[in-house]
């Protein structure tokens, strides 16, 4: 028996969707074919912008309906206009060459997306054969955010209510599953106040990775600029539960009989009405949430359930009607609400309205600039004037009858012109000193002022007699406030106001853990949900420092026991270079370094020869500010006061005007004496003759000598040694060898003792001054005629 099937193969099934599909591509591409910007200004696709400006030019200029007298140049005149605000513009340009023919007033939203729609509304597809849903109107239009538009308005919009934002793009399968559950949680949500966003993936990828979105579907909540990931099933429940997380805690107080009177006096301390809500439902409302958190700078939130027995009181004392909730908002009198609304049905654009209308106390503090700019605007046109009237007193005791007074005189005058405030001095000074500058004392005063510009300037006048609160005070400050209304030139004084010091401001400390918290629960996030591409700059950063940390360990581990140990450093020696090759070595552990001084950057003192070869550029020619300190010595002195001279003056050596040298007396002998007698008063300061200056012994002297300013400093060489004979310089120079060798030769040793003592009077500048008009010769033969430097 033999059975024939009916019916195609299943094989050609896949071949004539694919047929069908290619067809379909055909006629789409035909579509978007028969209007092409680049084919009517007759510019190529890669044409510039300067290209493009030029072929519009010369074609309207051609078919403008004004020259050209052709039936058509009107239609053609409007197709290139048409055509040349496609192609001028990037967006515009971009999005014809993705999708085709853009619509005259199609959203740029809308557009992103024609191609694909005009697609799917032209050919019906049944959805389950795509999984497609018949129209994406929903998710195109009304929600989508672009960069721009992200930043310059949902960015700040969050910090006075929360987004959720979902991340889709085309041909996302996984994205039709939740589009159900997004849709009612939308419908449900957006009327509570919650903002709505979708990003698309594919053609707002700037955006996506500003948000850290790389997949779809996602849904990010975004409430004071921080971006938090949903991870939990989609479902309503989850969906808003996770809005209420992102929300700020103790945004809504829970008030009790026990509370309440606390809460309500709070208006002292946080200078802000306070909003109480009786429902009869235990939790606080998402509503109720949404409207604390956009006005949470202006006023306080508490919420009372009526159904618990411990608020009895609290429902007697003000009469609350059980059957439906009730608002009442509170100012400086807790006995009594300044306003109340009552509905069954709240909606959100009702407390909206009734908070708004109550934002500031009835006389409220200025605590920071934000609040001035509200409550006392710029004056920007002259029925919109408004005055300021500012208490400037104190937060004593002693100033709150007076206070009370003020209070009590704003609640008599509500007038829409007038603006009732006061600050503190002490919390105020730069504004009370720019309003009253010759007010010494802290005495109550007030102030009525104008703000004129954005900059602070103001009209003002202080109201004469100060402020105590009595009954004359306010007859005089509403008789110069009647004066105002018909005068309003009557503000005599202008001054510019500075900035206000923000009183409620967090100190650094709370705002460091704030930050510290909101980073610490974000790595918590993306470890939790391992959300490594986002992770990876702050893992690196981890890694590193443990590697740091880690390998400093290790290393101190495998170290010999003897490294650590403190060692006695080993002295180091100094090295002395000469004209003449001759090396000085010195210990290191033997110097003295200065405190006052620079350190060396060198572990050696170089010590140069004058001789008629270096004479020129180590003295005659030295630069402005540099000082050349030179020892005087002789060939049988000159180990010894080199080694001496080395020790003293190592600590200055890292100064970079000092230049160390040293000059023998036995080559030039002739050049110390010359250099006294030119010296101003020398030879009455010496008192000694021509004859006795060449005979007497300068080694040991020490001379800074400054080249370019032409003067130089002396010191005299003091022994400081055991014999109390040999106390001066004049003793040690007119003794004749009747001493030992020995003994000599530690003289010569202490010859510069006080040398260092010198050395920082020199860096002082304490020192005496000798001007030279010259600079004498520097020959080993004895002339002694001067150089003309």
């Amino acid at each position: 028996m033999t059975v024939r099937r009916t019916g195609r193969h299943p094989r050609t099934c896949p071949l004539l969707l694919a047929m069908f599909l290619l067809s379909l591509s055909v006629q789409w591409v035909t579509a978007a074919s028969e209007y092409d910007p680049y084919k009517i200004l007759g510019v190529s696709r890669s044409a510039s912008q300067p290209e493009i400006k030029r072929a519009y030019k010369n074609l309207a200029r051609e078919w403008h309906p004004d020259k050209n007298k052709d039936p058509n140049a009107e239609d053609m005149f409007i197709k290139i206009s048409k055509s040349y605000e496609i192609l001028s513009n990037e967006e515009r340009r971009s999005n014809f060459d993705r999708y085709g023919q853009m619509d005259e007033n199609q959203p740029f939203g809308q557009s992103q997306h024609h191609g694909f729609r005009s697609f799917h509304n032209s050919f019906y597809f049944d959805e389950s054969f795509f999984q497609f849903p018949r129209s994406r109107d929903f998710a195109d239009s009304k929600y989508l955010l672009h960069h721009a538009q992200f930043n310059n308005d949902v960015l700040p919009d969050s910090y006075k209510r929360p987004y959720l934002i979902k991340v889709t793009s085309d041909w996302c399968f996984a994205c039709i599953h939740i589009e159900p559950v997004w849709k009612e949680t939308v419908q449900q949500l957006e009327p509570l106040g919650v903002g709505i966003g979708i990003v698309d993936l594919g053609y707002e990828r700037r955006l996506a990775n500003q948000l850290g979105a790389h997949r779809a579907p996602s849904i990010i909540g975004l409430v004071n600029g921080r971006v938090t990931f949903f991870h939990q099933a989609v479902v309503q429940e989850h969906l808003r539960q996770f809005i209420e997380d992102l929300l700020p805690h103790k945004l809504v107080e829970k008030i009790t009989d026990n509370n309440y009177m606390t809460f309500l006096d709070s208006w002292r301390v946080e200078n802000k009405p306070t909003v109480l809500l009786f429902d009869q439902v235990p939790m606080v409302p998402l509503l109720y949430k949404l409207t604390a958190f956009a006005f949470r700078d202006y006023v306080r939130f508490g919420f009372v359930d009526q159904g618990d027995t411990h608020n009895t009181r609290l429902l007697r004392q003000f009469n609350i009607n059980t059957y439906a909730p009730t608002m009442l908002l509170f100012k400086e009198d807790t006995e009594k609400p300044v306003d109340i609304i009552q509905a069954r049905g709240m909606k959100r654009q009702i407390m909206d309205e009734f908070v708004s209308n109550n934002k500031f106390l009835q006389v409220p503090r200025l605590v920071n600039q934000q609040l001035f700019d509200e409550l006392c605007p710029v004056k920007q046109f002259h029925r919109r004037r408004k005055y300021c009237v500012l208490l400037i007193t104190g937060e004593d005791q002693t100033f709150l009858p007076g206070n009370k007074a003020f209070l009590d005189f704003a609640s008599a005058n509500k007038k829409d012109v007038l603006r009732f405030a006061y600050v503190y001095q002490h919390q105020q000074q730069p504004l009370c000193q720019a309003l009253l500058p010759n007010q010494a004392s802290l005495t109550p005063q007030v102030v009525i002022l104008e703000r004129r510009s954005q900059a602070g300037k103001v009209l003002y006048r202080s109201v004469s007699g100060g402020w105590n609160g009595s009954e004359e005070d306010k007859y005089r400050l509403h008789e110069q406030l009647e004066l105002l209304q018909k005068d309003p030139a009557y503000l005599s004084s202008d001054a510019v106001l500075p900035e206000l010091n923000n009183e409620m401001a967090p100190i650094f400390i709370i705002r460091w853990i704030n930050a510290a918290y909101d980073y610490i629960l974000q790595i918590y996030d993306d470890l939790l949900y391992s959300n490594w591409r986002e992770m990876m700059p702050i893992l690196s950063l981890i890694f590193s420092a443990l590697f740091i940390l880690f390998g400093t360990v290790i290393i101190q581990a495998f170290s010999e026991p003897g490294e650590n140990k403190p060692q006695k450093p080993k002295p180091k020696e100094v090295v002395i270079p000469t004209s003449l090759s001759i090396c000085v070595t010195l210990p290191l552990s033997a110097f003295v370094i200065d405190s006052h001084s620079r350190p060396p950057k060198k572990d050696f003192v170089e010590v140069t020869e004058l001789t008629d070869i270096t004479y020129t550029s180590n003295l005659v020619k030295l630069r402005p500010g540099h000082i050349n300190v030179v020892l005087v010595l002789t060939s049988a002195s000159k180990n010894a006061l080199l080694r001496k001279f080395a020790k003293e003056v190592f600590s200055f050596s890292g100064t970079q005007t000092l230049h160390f040298s040293f000059l023998n007396a036995d080559k030039h002998r002739h050049w110390m004496p010359s250099l006294l007698r030119s010296a101003s008063d020398t030879a009455e300061s010496e008192g000694q003759s021509d004859e006795d200056e060449e005979s007497l012994d300068y080694t040991g002297h020490v001379l800074a000598l400054n080249g370019h300013k032409r003067y130089f400093c002396l010191f005299r060489p003091v022994f400081t040694g055991d014999s109390s004979n040999d106390s001066s310089s004049e003793t040690s120079f007119s003794d004749r060898k009747r001493k030992s060798r020995s003994r000599s030769r530690s003289k010569l040793h202490h010859k510069l003792d006080r040398l260092g003592l010198w050395m920082e009077r020199l860096m002082e500048g304490t020192l005496p001054r000798f001007q030279v008009p010259a600079w004498p010769f520097l020959h080993e033969t004895t002339n002694t005629s001067f150089s003309e430097s």
